[in-house]
């Protein structure tokens, strides 16, 4: 037996119940495996993929995300300098040890102070991919893995995040099929929607509450397919 399998007997000893038949367990494995679907907002149901972007990109500035629209990946630097010297921020960031981000043509922004790796409380600035946007909220999901260390989406004030068109799904279950068929599930999965706030001192929203107080999305229109998603 593994230690889920002596966590669950546990649990089932507490709850006074048996093993579990095996009709039982036939059904509840054909349950999970069919990944029934939940209700689908109308607004992001049966959206073609310019209407997809434009629904992404209408939501998470609702929710106070900054989005820069570039026609290809070699613009992402220019436009993490840009951005940068717009908030007045130091021209140095902590970015993600991933292969498609490393591709970019960093040596055209030779300003830059670039440090890969997970971040530290001393980074003011993050850069990272995203596995997939939601078009429904504007929601980013993002993925743990040695590539992708999750402390660089809650560490630093600034959190920057590159996204492919061709990431920019429907739906949260759209995005939970993408994970998927990548095979094994990261330790952690994180949702992410606009900068961190809180309304809890006074009823007023302050943000930056528990992680970035700012959230930047470079969206690479480059007319991928879902399929051809970086991460």
């Amino acid at each position: 037996m593994t230690a889920r399998d002596d966590v669950l007997a546990a649990v089932r000893r507490g709850l006074g119940r048996g093993a579990v038949s095996d009709a039982v367990a036939a059904e509840l494995t054909a349950r999970v495996a069919t990944h029934r679907r939940n209700l689908i907002p109308a607004r992001a149901a049966a959206l073609e993929p310019a209407a997809r972007l434009r629904l992404f990109v209408d939501m998470a500035e609702a929710v106070q995300t900054t989005v820069a629209r570039v026609s290809d990946a070699g613009d992402v630097p220019g436009e993490v300098a840009r951005y940068l010297a717009a908030e007045n921020l130091p021209a140095e960031l902590a970015m993600a040890p991933d292969p498609a981000l490393d591709a970019l043509p960093w040596d055209a922004r030779p300003l830059l102070r670039i440090r890969r790796g997970k971040s530290s409380p001393e980074d003011a600035v993050s850069l990272t991919p995203c596995l997939a946007a939601v078009a429904e909220t504007g929601t980013l999901m993002l993925m743990s893995g040695e590539r992708t260390p999750t402390t660089l989406n809650f560490l630093p004030d600034t959190h920057i995040v590159v996204v492919r068109s061709g990431q920019v799904v429907a739906t949260y279950e759209d995005g939970w099929d993408l994970l998927r068929a990548r095979g094994a599930l990261p330790r952690t999965v994180n949702f992410i929607t606009g900068p961190s706030r809180t309304g809890d001192i006074e009823q007023r929203i302050e943000l930056g509450a528990h992680g970035p107080r700012r959230l930047h999305v470079i969206l690479i229109d480059d007319g991928a397919s879902e399929a051809d998603g970086e991460r």
